[in-house]
Formats: C-alpha cells, sequence, structure tokens
C-alpha cells in the first residue's frame, strides 16, 4: 500500500531511493510562445552523486527557509517526492513553485505524482497562493503529467527560474 505523509530534513538521505531514469523519446523548445515538439532518442540515467548533492542541497534549502515537502512510501522505501518552494514569485507574489517532483521509474503513471502535486497545492492554497508555478524539465512525460492536471503555459516567465534552467516549460497550475 502506498502512504503519503510530509518529509523533514532529516530523510534528506531517503531521496537517493528515487529512481528518476527514463527513455526520452520527445522534447519540447519554446518557440515564440508555442510549444515545439522535438524528436529525440536517449536514456536519462539516474541521479550520479554530484546530482544527487544539488538536489539534497535544493531539498534541504526550502525545508530550512519555510518549504514543505510530501513524499509518497511503498513500505518503508521513497518511491516519490515533490518539494514546494517558500519563496512567493511572480508580480503579484502569488505564485509558490514546485521546486522538485520526482516518481521512481517502476511507479509512473499510476497516480502518485497527481496525489504529491494535489498535497502540493493544498499547502500551497493555504499560505494565500492563486497559482502553482512550474518550471519543467522538456520531456514530454513531465509537461504531459503537468497539463493533465490542469497546468498551462504561463505568460508570465519568472527570470530568475528561466536564468537557471533556460531549457524548461514555465507553467502554472490555477488553485481554484
Amino acid at each position: 500500500m502506498i502512504t503519503y505523509r510530509t518529509l523533514t530534513e532529516v530523510e534528506v538521505g531517503k531521496l537517493k531511493q528515487i529512481d528518476r531514469s527514463e527513455h526520452i523519446d520527445l522534447i519540447y523548445e519554446m518557440s515564440n510562445g508555442n510549444l515545439t515538439e522535438v524528436s529525440t532518442d536517449h536514456d536519462c540515467p539516474n541521479w550520479n552523486q554530484e546530482m544527487l548533492k544539488e538536489i539534497q542541497e535544493r531539498y534541504l534549502f526550502e525545508l530550512r527557509n519555510g518549504g514543505m515537502a510530501v513524499g509518497a512510501f511503498d513500505g518503508k522505501t521513497l518511491i516519490g517526492f515533490g518539494v514546494l518552494a517558500h519563496k512567493f514569485r511572480g508580480i503579484q507574489q502569488d505564485r509558490l513553485q514546485v521546486d522538485l517532483m520526482y516518481v521512481s521509474r517502476n511507479y509512473r503513471r499510476r497516480g502518485i505524482g497527481t496525489r504529491i502535486l494535489n498535497e502540493l497545492a493544498d499547502e500551497a492554497r493555504r499560505r494565500g497562493a492563486k497559482y502553482l508555478y512550474i518550471s519543467s524539465t522538456e520531456t514530454r512525460s513531465a509537461v504531459s503529467f503537468y497539463e493533465s492536471n490542469g497546468s498551462q503555459l504561463t505568460k508570465e516567465v519568472d527570470e530568475e527560474l528561466f536564468n537557471k534552467e533556460p531549457r524548461d516549460i514555465h507553467m502554472i497550475m490555477e488553485l481554484i
């Protein structure tokens, strides 16, 4: 049975249990405000030590500064997690960012990511946000996931996040 709960700083070591690997056959690029499909054929490996360290540092930074994280567990194994960033964004300061979002390869397409995203959205609403801001990797699987959960391309791209990840697809999800 899959269980969900808030994650804490001391659980940062569990992030290595996530298998983020996937085969990527299509990515998106932004062109004149529209998504353009680009065929590709490569495998995205699991985290190496350097990437894992970066993810763990981002996780800890957000939790230590008022962000929050939700984890999905199969028994004691972490199989998915999402992090809600602490900083409000946007001209109206009404957006909170989904900073990290991963579900292990063997657990995808089972509603786990949607449940985590919904829990992050609930917390963002409680904090007064009107939107979730998503800087999504450009893969079909990620963009399609967010679109299927009600996200759409944003016209107000966050400059700081764009400069960090210029190939990402920037989206918002209205919190109704």
